[in-house]
This record gives structure tokens, sequence and C-alpha cells, in this order.
């Protein structure tokens, strides 16, 4: 039995479902294959009694990327769900019990910052400024094509300032160092590599801009959960007229020496001229088109991190929290030398989003949802069980303890992600960051033969929602300037 389709995606995670989106809203017949029962991939949710927890992304940046396509669609992001801006976006903790909270207006938080540390208020300002440019620069040059070779990006380019001014020859941590007197909130700079999974101390300068990207657009949360955005993601798609089919696993791609015709399941043959891989690209070209040129190129890319993930159930209320915290480690260098040397940190920076904080929804009355996470190395033999009653010690140490007050404690480490996602030793964001060439070594959006292409975080420009989003932009402009071209 064979079906016709003129594309046919392969996965349903958020890359897969808004490049079907795209496409189907422009007019084309999309099938979208899911293995799993569930879709949106990393975007996920876990209930338990009454508390609910997001276990993939747990903040929005850049609604009007996705609300981009909910418009081709014929609707809006905010006709779908309800988008709440955080105020304060972020509280920030430090071992020598100093903490400082940024607000959703930049002055507000240069304010507050001054008060932190005398001097840091002016230096905040001036680096959002610089930070503000590194985006600008950016979004029409590094995100608005594919990275095929370091020409593609050259051809996008203005003049050669625009490659000086996007700091990609500095790393995170030398911009760090530049901006800020005090090393606090050069450690503070140093969290935004962790958005890709990367260490700060080897990636390039240009994530600064992330910071711009918060203080200037807001961070985001959806009523309901970041399970409620995967939701209306789903039904936009289905509107737009995507055929979705879960637990239907593909086993290999048909193809000829010069093109894909289409893929293969257990019972049927779907032949379609485009196929949009949306999975990890050493899964693709080890398993579904076996390629081992490419396979080589992948695995000796550097991937990033991953982690261990504790969901608590947390009775009473907990004083000097926000939605978003992080509790830092006394030594930012030796967190990544441990990820680097393939250990889990002896002493990690937490990250605590407690969603009830805002939605009291997530949690019954009188509780707390608490998502916990550390950076782990990709690792899938790493015994996270061990280590999740050890990081509630860690957070006892330097910020509140729920062990008393935790009703149930549910961890996740790279092997659930490896398993469930097919993504090597469980890295969360596919390649890492790090280093100068990281860009122009992920796997490219256009596969060996013609009419593959890849989307999401295993290809350009990396992982994380507003990334993947931009990914799924740039491989459907690529899909139909190719068919305009046939």
């Amino acid at each position: 039995m064979t079906s016709r389709y003129d594309v046919a995606v392969v996965g349903g995670g958020v890359g897969g479902l808004l490049t079907a989106t795209r496409l189907a809203a422009a007019g084309r017949h999309v099938v979208l294959l899911e293995r799993n029962a569930d879709l949106g991939g990393k975007l996920s949710t876990r209930t338990r009694d009454g508390f609910t927890f997001d276990t993939g992304p747990s903040l929005l940046t850049l609604p009007a990327l996705i609300d981009e396509v909910f418009q081709q669609a014929g609707t809006s992001l905010a006709d779908e769900v309800q988008l709440h801006r955080l105020d304060p976006s972020f509280r920030y903790f430090w071992p020598d019990a100093t903490t400082v909270t940024f607000r959703d207006q930049p002055i507000v938080t240069a304010e507050a910052l001054e008060a932190f540390s005398p001097g840091a208020g002016a230096q905040y300002l001036a680096f959002l400024g610089h930070a503000r440019n590194i985006w600008n620069i950016s979004e029409r040059t590094f995100f608005a094509g594919d990275m095929a070779s370091p020409w593609s990006l050259l051809r996008r380019l203005r003049s050669p300032r625009d490659f000086t001014q996007i700091d990609a020859l500095r790393t995170l941590n030398a911009r760090g160092k530049k901006m800020f007197d005090d090393p606090r909130l050069q450690q503070w700079l140093g969290r935004y590599a962790t958005y890709s999974g990367s260490d700060p101390s080897r990636t390039p300068a240009t994530l600064a801009c992330i910071a711009a990207v918060e203080a200037d657009f807001g961070s985001w949360y959806v009523r309901g959960g970041l399970g409620a955005l995967r939701d209306a993601i789903v039904r936009v798609a289905q509107r737009a007229g995507v055929e979705i089919r879960t637990q239907s696993e593909v086993t290999a791609l048909e193809a000829t020496r010069r093109r894909v015709t289409g893929v293969q399941l257990a019972d049927e043959s779907i032949a379609a001229p485009v196929v949009v891989v949306n999975a990890d690209a050493e899964h693709l070209y080890r398993d579904l088109l076996p390629d081992t040129k490419r396979l080589r190129a992948v695995q000796e890319t550097e991937r990033s991190t991953s982690g261990v993930a504790v969901l608590v159930g947390v009775e009473g209320r907990t004083p000097l929290i926000e939605h978003h915290n992080v509790w830092f480690s006394r030594d930012y260098a030796r967190e990544f030398n441990d990820i680097s040397a393939n250990r889990v940190p002896s002493d990690p920076t937490i990250y605590g989003c407690v969603s009830s904080v805002t939605d009291a929804s997530q949690a019954p009355v009188g509780c707390e949802s608490w998502f916990l996470l550390i950076n782990t190395p990709s690792d899938d033999t790493i015994n996270a069980r061990d280590v999740g009653p050890w990081m509630l010690e860690q957070l006892a140490a330097v910020g509140p303890d729920l062990r008393d007050r935790a009703r149930f404690a549910e961890v996740i480490g790279p092997r659930d992600l490896a398993e469930r996602y097919r993504s090597p030793g469980g890295a969360i964001y596919g390649t890492s960051s790090n280093g100068r060439r990281a860009a122009f070594r992920r796997p490219a959006m256009r596969g060996p033969r013609r009419g593959l292409f890849l989307v999401g975080g295993a290809t350009h420009p990396g992982g994380g929602l507003p990334l993947v989003t931009l990914s799924s932009r740039i491989v459907t402009q690529l899909i139909l300037r190719s068919h305009r071209q046939r």
C-alpha cells in the first residue's frame, strides 16, 4: 500500500510541526509521522496528583516567531493561548547569600543592579546596547538563511564590520569580563551559553544577544503551562490541513542516488518528493538513510550538554522565589570543567522553575510545582536516580530546603532523553555552540539527496524554542524556493 503526499515530515517535535504547518498553509499536501504517542518532542509536560510540570522548555521568548506561523495558518497566537509577560523575569542567587531580581523593564533592572553592585547599573545598560546590536545584525544575517558554508553567511553581511560586531571571535566569558567588574555578573552573562547546552569559556560572545532579547522582548509564560502552547501548535497544524499520525515509526527513507522519493513505515510506503526530518542527524544518517561520511561528521561534532531534572510536588509556600530562579555554583569554570571531563558537576548551578508562582492551576491549593535542573555531560550511563536526591541536598545548602515538604520527587536524566527522543547521550540541544566554527559544523539543512531537508535543534541555527522556530522558517523557504526553481 502506498500513499502519496507533497511532503512527508518525519518527527512531530516543534520544528516538524511548525514546518508542516507553514507548508500546508502554502498549499502543500503534508503528512507528519511521529513514532511516540505524544506530539511536541521535548516541549512536554508531566502531571501527577494535581501538579503540572513543563519538563522541556519552561520559558517562551520571541513569541512573535510562533505568531508568524499561526498568522500564515489564518489565526494568531493570542487567539490560541493566554500569554503572560513575566515581571520579574528571573531571580538570581549566589553562594555568598546575595541575590538580584531582573525585571521586565531594563531601567528598573539597572537600578536593582546598581544597588546590588555599585557601577553595575551603567555597565548593564552599556552591555544591553552591545547585545542589541548583535541581535539586530544576527537577525538579518545568521538567522536569515541556511549555513551550508561560511559563504552562506558572508553573502548576507552588509560589510566586514557586521562580522566583527556580532562578537564571534570573543568568548562569552571574555565578553563578561570586559563588560562587568563584578565576577557575579560575569557569571550571570556566562549562563546564556547554557541556553544552547554550551560552555561559556568556549561559546562565542554572539550568544550575549539572548540577554537583550529577554530584556527587550520579554520573558513569557503560557497559561496552563507550555504544554498549552504545544496543544495550540498541534491544533493549528491540523486546521491548516496537516495529516498527523502518531505511533507511526519511519523505518527508512526511500531514495534514488539523486533524490528522496518517500518514507517507509512498518506496513506502508509513503511517496513524497520532499521529506523533512525533525530528528537527530545521527539517527538519520545511521538508520534512516545510511551515509558513512555524514554519520562520521555528525559523530565528530560536539554534543550539547544533557541534564538531570527533578520534579517536586511541594507543600506550602516558599518565600523569596520567583517563577524562574537560578542558584549559581561557587566556581563556574570548575563546573564546566567537570562536564568537559564527563563528570556530573560536584557543585552545580541549579535552575528552578516554579510555575505555580504565576499560575495557580499548576499545583493544588497551598502547594508549589518545582522543576529543578542541572547541567550534566551528554552521557546516558549517568545514574540520574542517585543524582536526583543529591540535587535536593545541594539546593538545601544554598537555598530552600524542599525535602521535608516534598510529596514526591521524580527524576529525569540523560538516559530518559536518549530513549524517548533518540538523542545521543541525552543531549538536550543536539550540538553545542562551543568553538568559533560550531555554527558551520551543525548538520546541513539540505540533505545529501534532492528533496531531503533537516529541521529542528539538530541543524541550523540550533536548539531551543526560538531557534527551532527560525529553523522551520528557513527550511520552509528553502523548500518553496527549490519548488519554484524546478
